[in-house]
């Protein structure tokens, strides 16, 4: 209960502009960052060329969050939806870097970490699942914060809706409408519109 009752007054501290809040926040909420971190990387099969570790993607989301507004930050919930925004361009990123990166080429290099994201094999289809999702923001930016909570950050659907302050049915009915929507902006076409 200590521990909460210090989340809450760096969260009410940081929301009143306290830029301090925001460091000491890092702490509190770590484990769960690493936790969910590694739970995102996991998804992402074997160690390519370029590689992104647990704690590298947690420490770059963190400072992501810091270079915010500090009273932008109102509740725990907003503070892991932006944390999700945060590794979801981190992820995009280390996509487009590698797409760009020529040097190197052919050169083979293995990871002993075994909470990687292969940024090498799903390049082309992170670019393209960005792409779609900026498509979708236009249409309905809720399910773009759905998408990026569950499946950037890695939350649970019931962890998302708690962040995004939403019922589960309706994190449930957005997940289904968000994977639709995706789906028919990245299946190829065929035949010419």
């Amino acid at each position: 209960m200590k521990e909460r009752q210090k989340i809450k007054e760096l969260l009410e501290a940081q929301a009143a502009g306290d830029r301090a809040a925001v460091t000491e926040l890092f702490p509190a909420f770590y484990d769960e960052l690493r936790r969910l971190a590694h739970r995102q990387l996991g998804r992402g099969g074997r160690a390519g060329d370029r590689t992104l570790n647990t704690t590298a993607l947690v420490h770059e989301a963190f400072l992501k969050l810091e270079g915010c507004d500090a009273s932008a930050i109102d509740s725990r919930r907003h503070f892991f939806a932006l944390a999700a925004l945060g590794m979801r361009q981190i992820i995009i990123d280390q996509a487009r870097r590698h797409k760009t990166d020529k040097r190197g080429a052919g050169a083979e290099r293995t990871s002993l970490d075994e909470n990687v994201i292969a940024i090498d094999e799903e390049a082309d289809h992170l670019l393209a699942l960005d792409q779609a999702m900026s498509r979708l923001e236009e249409v309905d930016e809720r399910l773009v914060r759905v998408v990026e909570c569950r499946f950037f950050a890695g939350l649970s659907e019931a962890e998302t809706a708690e962040a995004l302050d939403l019922s589960l049915r309706t994190v449930q009915r957005d997940l289904q409408r968000a994977r639709g929507w995706l789906r028919r902006e990245l299946e190829p076409q065929s035949s010419p519109r």
